[in-house]
């Protein structure tokens, strides 16, 4: 896409039956270990946007064999750990990809420099390097812990940590460093999403859970040697949330979203919808590869405002923005804290969301670690002109809100949706939806 601006219009009813992408998540670890491993590992369903591909590429110059053998579809041939890349490795966009990445490069003598986009390089590291540091990986960056980082692995020592904050990304990067170390302990106060150990004990290894109230501890022994399996990627439930909410503010609207990853650790915002009234159905649930998908359809739906519990956050870090959008079209506030880690992502979403929805004529207000959106009764004003510092969800979200808004909503940047949601204009499209090129006037 190189359309500077996209514009979403109010159009008629959004009817239909779509699949996700597959679920970023997934698709970064399937890369990953299957680069770990031992022998070939097949990935079916693979999310083929810019930050799973930056992986892909990551992978080869660590030594594995990656090749695309159809749509979805990629082969990776595993040489049963890391060898040190020639050149500097540049992850893009892909802020999980780097976390996990770093992590595993840091149970193996090498040294690799890390680097990528703009944003990236503007991402703070430090939660990811202190473990790695307990555990004896070293590394040279720039201030705040930021990019361009190189970093020093091999002979790390076992690690009992526990996380100062809930971090799937921090809890997977020791994991995977433990692997070729001498294995570790995460202590978690809140669980995260659990791919990284779903995933392990999928290509062979001995992972440990145990509940610890709210939270678990995750301990994985020493001495681990991966084995390349069959991968099948279910849908991302952070992509399917777009489709799913515009199907619900928007009026004689259904929707439904086939092969949606259900991980109880990624259903918070259906949770949430659910909560608020939403008219969604689940059905045809299957195991797929130890996890749980289904498909799930959403009908228009008078929404009422609620109080997200902080806890749920975890479950659902990466939907709020779009979750402030279906607030903005319920009946009375919805109350969002406890999502202070939306400061941090590609950008300050909590800023963003909070600027581009008051520009929409959304009543907001800003909170450090908070949210509050109160809604208009299905009635938004729109017509504004949305920066969205290239933030994919950003603009997405925006892009919904527009579909069922009295006047057009403008995002610029709107190439940075590839790097989750390749194809997401024509999937919203083969909807109903009316988003075009260019549209409204600067701002």
């Amino acid at each position: 896409m190189t359309a500077a601006y996209l514009t979403a219009s109010r159009a008629g009813s959004l009817k239909g039956t779509v699949r996700a992408p597959g679920d970023k998540s997934i698709s970064h670890r399937a890369l990953i270990l299957g680069a770990l491993a031992h022998g070939t590992t097949e990935i079916e369903g693979l999310l083929e946007g810019d930050d799973v591909r930056r992986t892909a590429q990551a992978m080869q110059a660590f030594g594995a064999e990656v090749v695309r053998t159809g749509e979805g579809c990629w082969r990776v041939q595993g040489k049963g750990g890391f060898a040190e890349p020639a050149d500097v490795v540049d992850c893009g966009n892909a802020g999980t990809g780097v976390r996990l990445i770093m992590g595993a490069a840091a149970g193996f003598d090498l040294a690799a420099t890390f680097t990528g986009d703009a944003s990236l390089r503007g991402r703070p590291m430090n939660r990811v390097l202190k473990p790695l540091g307990e555990m004896g990986a070293t590394w040279i960056c720039r201030a705040g812990g930021r990019l361009p980082l190189t970093l020093k692995g091999g002979g790390l020592r076992h690690l009992a940590y526990r996380l100062p904050e809930p971090s799937a990304q921090v809890k997977s990067a020791i994991l995977l460093a433990g692997l070729n170390g001498a294995g570790c302990e995460v202590v978690e106060p809140e669980a995260t999403r659990d791919h990284t150990e779903r995933m392990l004990r999928g290509f062979g290894a001995e992972v440990e859970v145990f509940e610890q109230g709210a939270g678990r501890r995750v301990v994985l022994p020493s001495g681990q040697s991966l084995q390349g399996i069959s991968v099948r990627v279910p849908g991302d439930p952070s992509s399917a949330a777009f489709p799913l909410v515009a199907a619900l503010i928007t009026p004689g609207s259904a929707v439904t979203v086939e092969g949606m990853l259900l991980n109880p650790l990624r259903i918070g915002l259906l949770e949430t919808l659910g909560d608020m009234g939403a008219d969604l159905s689940v059905t045809n649930v299957r195991d797929e590869g130890g996890e749980t998908v289904a498909d799930v359809t959403a009908r228009h739906s008078a929404l009422e405002g609620v109080e997200v519990p902080p806890e749920r956050a975890p479950s659902m870090i990466d939907e709020y923005p779009i979750l402030a959008v279906a607030a903005a079209y319920a009946t009375g506030r919805t109350v969002m804290r406890g999502i202070g880690e939306m400061r941090v992502k590609e950008s300050d979403r909590i800023a963003l969301m909070a600027a581009g929805l008051a520009a929409c004529g959304v009543t907001v207000e800003e909170e450090p670690e908070g949210l509050i959106v109160t809604g208009g009764a299905g009635q938004v004003r729109g017509g504004a002109s949305v920066t969205t510092h290239g933030d994919h969800r950003i603009a997405m979200s925006h892009l919904v809100l527009g579909l069922a808004s009295a006047e057009p909503v403008r995002v610029d940047e709107p190439g940075m949706i590839a790097t989750s949601f390749p194809g997401f204009i024509g999937l919203m499209g083969g909807l109903g939806a009316e988003i075009a090129e260019g549209g409204l006037q600067p701002a």
